[in-house]
């Protein structure tokens, strides 16, 4: 199965729209099976923002495009306009393969919660999927990243989302938020996080991107596509910082590839 992970466009006056339609225009020679888009699709979850992109994610194409909201596009009260420009669903089974989305926005608030009620939903849900590649998708990043400064908007209650996790023996875990590649281990889940496809505003990797997932046969291989550009391992992610530091690189925000 070929996953691939959009996040942080938020459309609005940080949108790079020429970037966005390369990328679109990359995934979709891909022919993935599953696109995750992983919210802020908007800046201020304004009407005028929902109506532009919406359009433009329509044009992916996929077996399934699921769509989840982020912190941005809860302000104004978006969550209102999210559900009418697209369809929403948790649970998304593909062969041996089960996503599930938890909702971590909340209006007007820049951190994320999962909460308990939810919590206890995720638990139940996973036992109903124990011999299923388990995939769980959320837009706050549930482990703090590097690279990204003073960190107080995580997701408040991480702790007892890690526990759920590990006791669920989740596999794969999505994250965006932070406009900063990266990818962690504890234990046996993988957490990877996304950077933005297409804001000017990046931390630590300075270049729009998205994720590409190959799983086959329990087996899942992450690895990070720049628009335009090439694809690199998360491992050499680290690499790619220090050389930033040594050379004292810094991207110019209106070029997006090397």
């Amino acid at each position: 199965m070929l996953l691939v992970q959009i996040s942080d466009i938020h459309c609005g006056p940080m949108f790079r729209k020429e970037v966005f339609q390369d990328a679109l225009r990359e995934i979709n020679a891909m022919s993935p099976d599953v696109i995750l888009v992983s919210g802020d699709l908007t800046e201020d979850g304004l009407m005028g923002e929902f109506q532009t992109v919406a359009p433009m994610l329509k044009r992916l194409k996929a077996d399934k495009v699921i769509y989840m909201s982020g912190n941005h596009d809860y302000r104004s009260t978006g969550y209102l306009l999210f559900r009418q420009f697209f369809s929403f669903s948790q649970v998304t089974q593909l062969e041996d393969v089960v996503l599930i989305v938890v909702s971590s926005a909340r209006p007007d608030r820049d951190d994320g919660e999962v909460g308990h009620r939810q919590n206890l939903w995720l638990e139940r849900t996973l036992e109903k999927h124990q011999n299923q590649l388990k995939v769980v998708a959320v837009h706050h990043h549930i482990i703090p990243v590097p690279d990204t400064g003073a960190d107080q908007i995580t997701v408040i209650d991480a702790g007892d989302v890690l526990r759920s996790l590990t006791k669920s023996k989740v596999d794969l875990v999505l994250c965006g938020h932070r406009h900063r590649p990266w990818r962690w281990h504890i234990e046996n889940l993988e957490v990877v996080h996304a950077g933005s496809v297409s804001c000017k505003k990046l931390r630590g990797f300075f270049y729009n991107s998205y994720n590409v997932i190959k799983i086959r046969k329990k087996r899942i291989v992450a690895k990070l596509k720049i628009v335009n550009s090439d694809f690199v391992d998360f491992d050499d992610i680290v690499k790619m910082r220090e050389v930033f530091q040594e050379s004292d690189i810094i991207k110019c925000e209106d070029s997006p590839v090397p």
